[in-house]
């Protein structure tokens, strides 16, 4: 997903056979590269972790000191960065939507390093888990993302039918033209009803939600041959210019960046298939 100019992937640690990524519509787990990223602001609960025997990563929330840990959470829209000494690292994103915040395991509740020795340790198994399944050329629709990385299932989020249509239609498209106005008029909605209720319900305004939703849909694509031109129009940017500006606000890299740090990792999208 990133790609890192500080060690090359020649140059040892990160290896071709570590790196996947499993996406699905409301899960990222990642294992490759970290690049050197501006600061960035993802849409979900994020989580980093450091391979085995990996020195801490560093992580800087919006501007303050950095802090050191294994383990670093980051809630959804809070700008940070981050900084890795291995060419490994290991990022979960929780779509924020999908869950209850007031009930997701402890440790995630936090900003910062947290100390939780256990989800490490099952991080670092699911990644061999994975890697496994993946080297085998299986595709992972049979795995349970949850159980896997938390040993139980999430809590979802209790949302509005009205906003979980709107939602939904996003998922299902994020490239699509969706105004504020046109999802209020589909759930029967004034604008500014609309606009209240979809920041209440999750916790985003809805033009950082939508933001957000084509931004992700970028790695649907890092695998894919074509020009930046070619995915910045898939995606739902009317231009490379936008295209480059939105990802680099999200990811702290240029798209040019994230496609050639990605040439080595075995995609497996819940959408698309299996990519080596």
């Amino acid at each position: 997903m990133q790609r890192t100019k500080t060690a090359p992937p020649e140059s040892g640690g990160a290896q071709r056979g570590e790196r996947l990524m499993w996406l699905t519509h409301q899960r990222v787990f990642y294992a490759g590269l970290l690049g050197a990223a501006a600061e960035r602001t993802m849409g979900g609960h994020g989580v980093y972790v450091s391979p085995a025997g990996a020195p801490p990563n560093r992580l800087c929330i919006g501007g303050g000191a950095w802090q050191a840990g294994e383990l670093l959470v980051v809630p959804p829209q809070v700008p940070h960065r981050v900084e890795s000494a291995h060419p490994l690292i290991f990022n979960l994103l929780i779509e924020s939507e999908s869950v209850d915040p007031a009930r997701m395991p402890a440790f995630m509740q936090h900003c910062g390093p947290v100390d939780a020795p256990a989800f490490v340790r099952r991080m670092h198994d699911a990644h061999a888990h994975l890697l496994v399944a993946s080297g085998r050329g299986m595709n992972f629709e049979g795995f349970d993302f949850d159980a896997l990385f938390f040993g139980e299932p999430l809590a979802p989020r209790a949302l509005d039918a009205r906003i979980r249509k709107v939602i939904d239609a996003i998922n299902a498209d994020p490239a699509a033209p969706a105004s504020a106005e046109d999802c209020a008029a589909s759930v029967h909605l004034s604008f500014s009803r609309f606009l209240h209720l979809f920041k209440q319900e999750t916790g985003m305004a809805f033009r950082a939600f939508r933001a957000w939703k084509r931004a992700r849909s970028l790695l649907r694509y890092v695998r894919q041959a074509g020009t930046l031109t070619d995915i910045a129009l898939d995606t739902g940017y009317p231009d490379s210019t936008h295209f480059s500006h939105s990802i680099r606000q999200v990811y702290g890299l240029k798209p040019s960046d994230i496609l050639a740090g990605s040439r080595r990792l075995a995609l497996h999208d819940a959408a698309g298939g299996f990519r080596h």
